[in-house]
């Protein structure tokens, strides 16, 4: 049940929907001041810590280090330079006689690029307990709100912005700006909305911040609705506005809207950055036009690592899946992102074995699996059946302390329930520290499939009381465990709760198992009353259900009817001739099963041959009816015949 789980909102180049444009760090200056004194002009070429405390000590001698533009050099140095070192920054700052903003600014920004982001607002709270002159500007503040949003801290930011309103800086439109983008990183697109609205002065900055907070909330309505505001106020849009716009048209799968875009991006010539071409690339993927994110892709002077990784997830979705490879071996670098696409891309073209010897050759590179790589594994085991593969990739989830996260833990789940291990699955379903709707529907799937139809309707009640809503996969999950384990009265509450109760509306795999519980019980007259109480059509599945349980209980005119219905719904499908034909056959109404081979001959159906397969020492096989291939394929056959005649002798076959 689980899919392809890589979105390429990952693979974006992230500080592309970032309003805030970001500067490349440069701790060097061409004031007069510095240029015109020898030991500043050498401070400025400095190269490491070693020569900047030789520096430092010269300046001590001379009495320089004194003058606060000549000490918040030595800061800069230490703050923001590629030899940075910000604890001999911050003691350099404890020491200053004459502290100034820029270098408390400038120590702030070194934190904020660190990994150390909480220590910024510990320093601006040390500085202005310490140093009662000093005044922040309006570039404090929206270092400190960057800080604040990196650390996802909604208390530290409300702090700031207190101190922002308190010190008048509100009215500044770089500071207002900052809480924008503050509010909007955090998910606070209400108040952000406020801040925005109660603006005096708004620039492109400011539409772009609240634009791309909608669009990071996936909220594509409403960034489209600013934009057109935007529009009327008479703004110009630049590129970061059209990432925002592309990729609302990506979450609508708008495919015309993105291309009226993209045309708006060429006449009025917007400037094509490579996030820009990577955002529309991805557009194209998601609306399914892969030649047109492949022209994009072939034209691009300089890829990055995202360009790369979208053109091989689009080359996945779109069934191109050597088109796929073929790129993935030409990256001229490859992380765990890549080798997870590369993987997802063979799960969803359901090329399991594929996906698990790309796994194995990602281990043979001195890059680290994550989670989302184990995710994509466990899938592919479930499909394939094999268990001692699953258990291995568990023992390595706990070798390399892999945290057991939702989507980690419901894999896991899945795998072990599908393979055949419910205990297991059990085991570490409660050993899960967090569950979602999707951990929950995937146990009671699991239950069910094993014939614990009680605990599995148990399980889905307990759902229920710990405030987990079910969606319509939960409910499919508990009406075939309602189905299997005969249990009609429970089965009937459930699907009438789904719309009094849940709001779930039925869809017809919903009514197919409501057919099956009322079939399988014998109540026929009732099942066939739900088909035509249906307020959708009826598909296979539901009519399948039916004919199933007229077989089972030999009502030959209902299940007549239901096969004919079938066969109407999908003139190719083999199976449903030879299964309607047996009944008439186990009815002794032979001329009407030769009548429908002849149907079958007619219509040039073949009988689907059938596939089965086996995991052995970690390897999985595969059969097909008449498929000679398999090495052993004549070992094989010798062993079936030994087993046959066995049988035989045993009378354990016919």
């Amino acid at each position: 049940m689980l899919q392809l789980s890589l979105n390429l909102a990952k693979f974006y180049d992230t500080r592309s929907l970032l309003p805030l444009k970001e500067e490349p760090t440069n701790w060097n200056t061409t004031h007069s001041f510095v240029l015109s004194n020898p030991l500043l002009t050498l401070l400025e070429k400095c190269k490491s810590m070693t020569q900047m405390k030789q520096i430092q000590t010269q300046m001590i001698i001379t009495g320089l280090i004194s003058d606060g533009l000549a000490a918040s050099r030595l800061i800069a140095f230490c703050a923001i330079s590629e030899s940075r070192n910000l604890d001999y920054c911050t003691r350099i700052l404890n020491n200053l006689q004459n502290l100034n903003v820029f270098s408390l600014n400038v120590t702030i920004k070194g934190y904020y690029e660190s990994e150390k982001p909480e220590e910024s607002l510990l320093l601006y709270k040390e500085m202005l307990t310490k140093s009662k002159g000093l005044r922040p500007d309006n570039y404090t503040y929206p270092l400190l709100l960057k800080c604040c949003a990196k650390l996802s801290s909604m208390r530290m930011g409300f702090g700031v912005i207190g101190h922002v309103i308190h010190l008048g800086f509100d009215s500044d439109m770089y500071v207002n700006n900052s809480v924008i983008h503050f509010l909007v990183s955090c998910g606070e697109l209400d108040n952000a909305q406020k801040v925005f609205d109660e603006s005096i002065l708004r620039d492109l900055v400011s539409w772009n911040s609240i634009i791309n907070g909608y669009v990071r909330s996936e909220k594509p309505w409403e960034a489209l609705r600013l934009y057109h505001r935007m529009e009327e106020e008479g703004v110009k849009p630049d590129e970061v506005t059209m990432i925002g716009m592309i990729s609302s048209c990506a979450q609508l799968q708008n495919l015309n809207l993105g291309k009226e875009f993209h045309q708006y991006i060429q006449q009025n010539q917007i400037k094509m950055t490579i996030p820009l071409v990577n955002t529309l690339m991805d557009m194209y993927v998601k609306c399914g036009n892969i030649e047109a994110a492949e022209s994009l892709f072939n034209k691009m002077s300089k890829k990055t690592i995202v360009s790369w990784t979208t053109m091989i997830v689009g080359y996945g979705k779109s069934g191109h899946v050597e088109a796929a490879k073929k790129l993935f071996d030409e990256m001229p670098e490859r992380g765990v992102v890549q080798w997870n696409a590369m993987i997802g891309v063979y799960i969803q073209s359901k090329r399991y074995k594929d996906a698990l010897a790309t796994f194995q050759e990602f281990q043979a590179t001195m890059i680290k699996p994550d989670w989302v790589t184990i995710v994509h594994c466990l899938s592919a085991c479930t499909q394939l059946g094999a268990l001692d593969l699953g258990i291995w990739l568990h023992h390595y989830i706990t070798k390399h302390h892999l945290p057991i996260n939702i989507a980690l833990g419901t894999a896991l789940v899945d795998m072990y329930a599908k393979c055949g291990n419910i205990a297991k699955a059990l085991q570490v379903f409660d050993e899960m520290p967090n569950r979602n709707s999707q951990t929950w529907t995937t146990i009671i799937i699991g239950l069910a499939y094993h014939g614990n139809a009680h605990d599995a309707v148990s399980c889905f009640w307990d759902m229920i009381n710990v405030g987990i809503t079910p969606d319509d996969v939960t409910f499919v999950g508990v009406l075939s465990a309602c189905c299997h384990g005969g249990l009609v009265n429970e089965g009937r509450k459930i699907f009438t709760q789904m719309t009094s109760k849940f709001n779930v509306s039925p869809k017809c795999k919903h009514y197919s198992c409501m057919v099956d519980i009322l079939g399988r019980a014998g109540l026929l007259e009732e099942a066939e009353e739900v088909i035509k109480s249906m307020p959708i059509v009826a598909d296979d599945g539901v009519w399948g259900a039916l004919f199933f349980a007229c077989r089972v209980h030999g009502n030959v005119e209902m299940g007549e009817r239901a096969g004919f219905k079938l066969l109407e719904l999908d003139p190719s499908d083999s199976g449903n001739y030879v299964l309607l034909a047996n009944m008439y056959r186990e009815a002794k109404m032979f001329e009407k099963a030769m009548e429908v081979r002849k149907l079958m001959r007619e219509r040039g159906v073949e009988k689907t041959p059938g596939c089965s397969s086996i995991e052995v020492n970690g390897n999985v096989h595969e059969f097909i009816v008449r498929d000679k291939s398999h090495p052993y394929y004549q070992e094989i056959v010798e062993c079936l015949v030994h087993l046959a005649k066995k049988s035989r002798v045993l009378g354990m076959w016919g």
